[in-house]
């Protein structure tokens, strides 16, 4: 077994009893994977879910957690509820963090289990992740940061561990879509979500529509944006994004852009 992994393992078995703030996504599978192996017994994941995340990927993180044979808490919060959230200031994340985690920890606490874990990694400190701030204030612990883990490394040992998220393109809530200082809706959001299942329907997995208005601004990655261009599909898109809504449709020349959400 690679030292890095022993590592992880050591450190985790630290902990007599943990939940671990899931999502289904590549870091967080990784992590309950390790955490399953060490003390499968006291172990919970909980999943929170809000307007900010698509009903299909609570519905993966259901079934990867069932999969792995773990204990699972699927919890609803109206996100969009916090005026702080909603507002959608630069600070949006760190609220959103904040109200989620302390439901977590509110949960895991009734169930007495006081070790907290997320699956942040060394990446993501590179990021402008205001949520990763309350986090820490309510005592999440980042095994994957202490040992030294990058995203690279995460996938690396997925695959190895024969994870079936090894290869998932990266996640990001739906309020990423949506400039900083305007209002998020609801009805934003789905526009947003409609948008891209149907632009994943049509064999795109990694895509992001930036909503400005009824403006439409596809990201893909850019080796795609010629098939996206595709005069078949770019008409298939059209008439779709019209019936959800959008009044014009852009693609963003530069490609998917992690950060984007960044941008007022």
């Amino acid at each position: 077994m690679p030292k890095k992994l022993k590592d992880l393992e050591k450190r985790l078995k630290k902990q007599l009893s943990f939940a671990v703030a899931f999502s289904g996504g590549v870091d967080s599978t990784f992590l309950l994977a390790v955490a399953k192996k060490v003390n499968p017994q006291n172990l919970l994941a909980i999943t929170v879910s809000s307007q900010f995340v698509p009903g299909r990927e609570t519905a993966f993180a259901k079934n990867i957690a069932r999969s792995l044979g773990v204990k699972h808490i699927c919890l609803d919060v109206d996100i969009l509820g916090n005026e702080d959230v909603a507002g959608n200031t630069l600070e949006r994340c760190y609220h959103c963090k904040k109200q989620m985690f302390s439901l977590i920890q509110e949960t895991a606490g009734n169930l007495g289990i006081k070790s907290l874990l997320h699956a942040v990694n060394l990446d993501d400190l590179k990021d402008f992740r205001p949520g990763l701030k309350a986090a820490e204030e309510l005592g999440f612990i980042s095994p994957l940061v202490d040992a030294r883990y990058t995203k690279a490394d995460i996938r690396l040992f997925s695959k190895q561990l024969g994870l079936e998220t090894w290869n998932k393109p990266s996640q990001s809530c739906l309020a990423t879509r949506i400039p900083y200082d305007e209002t998020i809706k609801a009805g934003k959001l789905i526009m947003v979500d409609k948008a891209e299942s149907f632009i994943q329907d049509l064999g795109f997995a990694q895509v992001r529509v930036r909503c400005h208005g009824k403006i439409a601004r596809i990201e893909v990655e850019p080796w795609l944006i010629d098939s996206l261009l595709n005069s078949d599909i770019r008409q298939k898109i059209s008439k779709e994004f019209q019936k959800i809504g959008f009044e014009h449709i852009s693609v963003d020349i530069d490609g998917y852009k992690a950060a984007a959400g960044k941008l007022k």
